[in-house]
């Protein structure tokens, strides 16, 4: 993947933003009053060379050309997408971090129907926010996400300040045996603890890629962990970076990447001020574990463009509404291990048990009649999610259709963060304030897969 100078990123958000031209807005989190010629998406299965063993097989993604496209929308601006499913099995899209109208969410039973082989679903929505996002199937989500089918997706917004370059890093694990070819998605032991990793780790399908970048300039990095079960520890080596958003929104105040953890669902915008000579190269490193782990590197080229970081201008914050905390009503959301072995059948995909909870109801799976929701929210009104982890694993916790501010935490101080998802750790209380502004069934739900397809899973009703 080359990296992007600004000019090649203007004519990449052209063609997206053409689609819109002209186009208006109808509600909030509406669709395109009249939806723009849409973006093909064929999901199908393919070969792709992730080991030196030879093609893996039964690689999932949307075209045969190896990793999803990375989609770039406008903030503001009208999208569509045809997704046209050619898998031997039915699948969906779900647009993760985007605010958008119910219908478009992709969660089957919840917001639409499944789309089965050979059939086409339309998908037409207007971006509200900008900032770093992906998209992924929420059908049978432990084999398709974990084959491959995770895409990055960026909205752009025109004010953003000025970078030299743009990198994007999709980081995944894949289960493959030495052959090359995929193993066992998940071990039922290691399911009810911390997950089940893969054995080959990956940024944009490969092992430890290296993308050249201006030398002295500023990089904006996009992160997306699109990964089914591995939690980061990022540290860059080599090159001073700064955290400038989380999840897809402004950070309150930037701070350097010295040692950050994110989970499955999260995603972050590093500006990295690249080193001033030709060749030298900064690292970015997972240092979870025992052993410090090479994700992707950027080299130097060129005469040094003599950048500095603190000229940077800020970002835009998206437009979400902030919670009245003197009016809110607070909502207990317990997570908890479960002794049951509930799980049901379904055309989406059961692991067959039920390791994990919320508020003491396993999710039962992908069904017509799913259980009832954790709270019915009147639309407008102001909510804090009192969010406890009762277990000894962390588990990052994803909300659909809306954002939170993070307001408190028993464990640590933490900043008034704008998110869509957050990493609970263990023996964790949080407070989590949203306003109820998007009305229907949102799904709210542990993004390490196996806890979501084990019991971690439920959805809130706004009305």
């Amino acid at each position: 993947m080359p990296f992007l100078t600004r000019r090649n990123l203007l004519k990449a958000s052209a063609v997206a933003g053409a689609y819109g031209v002209g186009m208006g807005i109808a509600g909030k989190f509406g669709l395109a009053a009249a939806a723009p010629e849409p973006r093909l998406l064929t999901a199908v299965k393919t070969e792709a060379m992730l080991t030196e063993a030879g093609p893996t097989r039964d690689v999932m993604s949307w075209g045969h050309d190896g990793m999803a496209p990375v989609l770039r929308l406008t903030k503001g601006r009208p999208y569509a997408a045809r997704l046209n499913n050619q898998l031997d099995e039915p699948t969906t899209i779900h647009w993760h971090g985007l605010r958008i109208d119910n219908r478009m969410d992709g969660v089957p039973f919840v917001t639409q129907p499944y789309i089965y082989t050979g059939d086409s679903f339309d998908y037409a929505f207007t971006p509200p926010d900008a900032g770093t996002f992906w998209y992924h199937p929420h059908c049978n989500t432990l084999t398709q996400i974990g084959h491959g089918m995770t895409g990055m997706l960026v909205v752009e917004d025109p004010a953003d300040p000025e970078f030299d370059a743009e990198v994007l890093l999709n980081l995944r694990d894949w289960r493959l045996g030495g052959d090359g070819q995929f193993i066992a998605p998940f071990r039922p032991r290691d399911a009810a603890k911390s997950g089940t990793y893969g054995t080959v780790r990956t940024a944009n399908w490969h092992r430890e890629p290296q993308y050249d970048a201006p030398a002295g300039g500023l990089v904006r990095l996009r992160i997306a962990i699109t990964d089914v079960t591995r939690i980061f520890s990022l540290k860059m080596a080599g090159a001073d970076a700064t955290v400038i958003a989380i999840d897809g929104n402004p950070v309150p105040k930037r701070f350097p990447l010295d040692l950050l953890q994110i989970g499955p669902g999260q995603r972050l915008d590093l500006a990295v001020r690249m080193p001033d000579g030709e060749g030298a190269v900064a690292t970015l490193e997972d240092i979870r574990g025992t052993t410090p782990k090479t994700i992707a590197s950027l080299r130097s080229v060129g005469q040094s463009l003599k950048r500095n970081i603190g000229d940077l201008g800020p970002l835009a914050e998206n437009p979400v509404l902030k919670a009245d905390l003197s009016a809110a009503e607070e909502i207990p959301l317990v997570l908890s291990a479960t002794a049951e072995n509930a799980a049901v059948e379904s055309i989406c995909g059961t692991l067959g048990y039920s390791f994990w909870a919320i508020n003491k109801v396993p999710w039962p799976g992908d069904t017509p009649d799913p259980t009832a929701p954790l709270a019915e929210l009147k639309l407008g009104k102001s909510y804090i999610f009192n969010l406890e982890n009762t277990t000894p694993n962390a588990h990052p916790i994803h909300l659909h259709g809306m954002s939170f501010t993070v307001i408190s935490s028993s464990t640590r101080e933490v900043m008034p963060l704008v998110s869509d998802t957050y990493l609970v750790q263990p023996d964790e209380k949080v407070q989590l304030a949203l306003v109820a502004d998007n009305p229907g069934d949102w799904v709210l739900h542990c993004h390490i897969i196996e806890h979501q397809k084990t019991g971690m899973t439920s959805y809130v009703r706004v009305s």
